[in-house]
């Protein structure tokens, strides 16, 4: 075991590990097909269910090797109070399953919390905060955990920041953790994202669950065929 861990300082270059490996694994991850499940719920006063959105998309490759999104299925929007947005569905795709990786470093003001087990993994626990938000840009704002083995990221908790209010509009984000696992021996790509939490709207409090699956990751090469249902061989 490396003497630092019981150390007050972190070990040096700390975040730049991290950032490191994360771009190690979103630099794989450009090579993998998955699907991912989007389920929102509203829930009621009694915290039953009251609406549902659910979305399921397939990340895959076409035959000429270009990656793409596939919606598989028919989108079911059935909520009846809050409505998704370009914020919500950019969030999905790149805060939630937060990679801190080099290009993003410099966004980001970090602080060392010291070595912590998640997840049956001993990790390193950091704080992550925006420097600044400019106009446009959906940002992370929470706690990330890294192995102290290879520094990979094992899970973050926290929010997407900004919230947009004014006096036309009001989109607010919930607080989500997100999970990984290692894939293939090698990376940790995500796994889970949930959330449960009450949206403080000037209309009134909504109470809310998101949660994200990613499945059946399979690592594409040149000389894989791809097929799609129904599709003659």
């Amino acid at each position: 075991m490396p003497a630092f861990l019981n150390a007050q300082e972190p070990p040096p270059g700390l975040a730049r590990r991290v950032a490191a490996r994360a771009t190690e694994a979103r630099e794989a991850l450009a090579h993998y097909t998955y699907r991912q499940t989007v389920t929102v719920e509203e829930l009621g006063a009694n915290g039953a269910r009251a609406g549902e959105y659910k979305e399921i998309r397939d990340v895959v490759f076409s035959p000429e090797g270009e990656r793409t999104e596939k919606v598989a299925g028919k989108t079911a929007d059935r909520l009846q109070h809050l409505r998704l947005t370009p914020e919500d569905f950019e969030d999905v795709r790149e805060v939630q399953p937060f990679l801190f990786d080099t290009e993003q470093l410099r966004a980001y003001e970090t602080k060392y919390k010291g070595v912590e087990t998640m997840d049956g993994v001993e990790c390193y626990l950091l704080q992550v905060r925006p420097r600044q938000v400019l106009a446009g840009q959906r940002l992370f704002d929470g706690l990330l955990w890294a192995s102290t083995s290879d520094f990979s990221i094992v899970r973050t908790e926290g929010k997407a920041v900004p919230e947009i209010r004014s006096m036309k509009q009001e989109n607010l984000f919930p607080r989500f953790t997100t999970m990984w696992e290692p894939v293939d021996g090698k990376y940790w790509f995500p796994i889970h994202t949930f959330a449960d939490d009450t949206l403080d709207f000037r209309v009134g409090p909504q109470r809310m669950r998101l949660n994200i699956r990613y499945a059946d990751y399979k690592r594409f090469s040149a000389e894989s065929s791809i097929r799609f249902e129904g599709e003659k061989k």
